[in-house]
């Protein structure tokens, strides 16, 4: 097995993807879970003759729905050059602090 050094930058970059991809499925898991038992309590509801398809029964999906899209982003798109570049003096700052201590 193939042993990491915990100081490496790369390392600590996969690191914190792979944290991001856990929050993110972990956030996809939840709106799944949520949003069928939502499903199932409308439809349970609903009265005679009443159509399913209405903006109530979609409210939370659709809003909880634009969080995770935008979550997604954060996780998934390539980062824009300025950001890694502030990240990797951010990095490089806080070791240097750690090792000053």
């Amino acid at each position: 097995m193939e042993s990491f050094d915990e100081n490496n930058i790369e390392y600590q970059r996969a690191r914190r993807q792979v944290e991001r991809l856990r929050g993110f499925y972990g956030h996809l898991f939840a709106y799944v879970a949520v949003n069928a038992m939502i499903v199932v309590y409308n439809y349970i509801s609903l009265k005679p003759g009443e159509s399913y398809f209405q903006f109530k029964n979609f409210f939370t999906a659709i809003f909880w729905g634009i969080g995770l899209a935008a979550h997604a982003v954060t996780v998934f798109l390539p980062r824009v050059n300025f950001i890694r570049k502030w990240e990797d003096r951010k990095i490089k700052e806080l070791m240097d602090k750690q090792k000053d201590h």
